[in-house]
């Protein structure tokens, strides 16, 4: 059997969450929270046979405890290939998960609100933090 997407972030995704589950969440339960009616599903999104499919995101990420957000900019560079994916996110901008928001409102708080610029420090600070060269 073909495994067209097998390496792409979205099916890791899948395979790092669902593996966290264990103990807690059965790949039925997982199906089933999901929406599908097959739990043998979960396993071709999670091995790369199948890919995501888009209507299914906002339960699938629920069922696997992540945010919808991330699950949908990945299954979307999944779903219709990375050039497409950007033409999407070029019209509707990029989905942003619930920590970057949280990210973004301490941004806006600490700044009162003055939209400020990325200037070079700032961007060199944010990327020593994650520990991520300049």
């Amino acid at each position: 059997m073909t495994k067209p997407f097998h390496n792409t972030p979205a099916a890791n995704l899948l395979r790092e969450h669902i593996r966290d589950l264990q103990g807690r969440k059965t790949q039925s339960e997982i199906a089933r929270e999901a929406g599908f009616n097959n739990a043998n599903f979960v396993s071709l999104l999670k091995n790369g046979s199948s890919k995501i499919p888009l209507d299914r995101v906002p339960d699938l990420a629920r069922a696997i405890e992540v945010d919808p957000a991330l699950l949908m900019r990945l299954s979307l560079d999944q779903s219709i290939g990375p050039a497409g994916a950007a033409a999407v996110i070029s019209i509707f901008g990029t989905p942003v998960s619930r920590n970057e928001l949280a990210w973004l409102s301490e941004i806006r708080d600490a700044s009162d609100n003055s939209d400020p610029s990325l200037t070079a420090k700032a961007r060199a600070m944010i990327r020593t933090f994650f520990k991520k060269g300049s």
